[in-house]
């Protein structure tokens, strides 16, 4: 009797030390994931994030250079010559395409962003539009040089009042990239010239400082 006793402690012992070093080996991979080590199915939704600022580029140059410019900040690419079409939920992020001003009109009135998109310009006068990385939309146009220090986001108030150009005017020399999510408007784009259908539009809307619509992502 005496002699077993040992025995059975020995194999306690040893069956704890087991579970001991087999909880140990599971602990690191479990904070790895709690810390977010899965980045595919850990990040955050683009429904959860919040809006991006307005991005105003200071800077001089022909209306090629500066979409050029504006693009490498806001870091997209033009669509690929396979997708020479397509929606804005289904556009890889991180790209740009354009879209008539009628159709980008018709998505900010009825509030239903999810446009179409394509990869060369159907119009001299459509609208640039930027996928960022986290599937949010910039709405690219051109404003006056008094604009900018409203746009910035640090000074800018509750609702900026402004005119989007398609192309860069006399009264509006400068690029911008807005966020759809934060635009509202009650009127179409109108023609600068109304006698001259390839010039340059306008679209009068509001830049609001929190968002006011769903993405076509679900929301932002």
């Amino acid at each position: 009797m005496s002699s077993r006793l040992p025995l059975r402690t020995d194999r306690r012992v040893l069956t704890h030390a087991l579970l001991s070093l087999l909880l140990l080996s599971l602990l690191p991979s479990s904070l790895h994931a709690a810390r977010g080590g899965n980045s595919g199915k850990m990040e955050v939704l683009p429904s959860q994030k919040a809006a991006p600022a307005a991005v105003f580029l200071d800077a001089q140059g022909t209306e090629a250079n500066l979409r050029r410019q504006l693009r490498l900040k806001t870091g997209v690419v033009e669509l690929s010559a396979e997708i020479p079409q397509t929606r804005y939920s289904v556009a890889p992020v991180g790209s740009f395409g354009f879209t008539p001003q009628q159709g980008l009109g018709l998505a900010l009135v009825s509030q239903s962003p999810d446009m179409l998109l394509e990869r060369t310009a159907p119009a001299a006068n459509a609208y640039e539009i930027h996928k960022l990385a986290d599937g949010s939309a910039l709405v690219v146009g051109f404003v006056s040089a008094d604009l900018k220090p409203q746009l910035t986001p640090q000074l800018r108030p509750k609702n900026v009042r402004l005119a989007l150009y398609s192309n860069p005017t006399e009264k509006a020399p400068h690029i911008v990239a807005v966020p759809l999510s934060k635009l509202a408007v009650d009127q179409m784009p109108h023609r600068v010239d109304p006698k001259n259908p390839n010039g340059p539009v306008v679209l009068e809307m509001d830049l609001q400082s929190s968002t006011n619509r769903q993405s076509p992502l679900g929301g932002q």
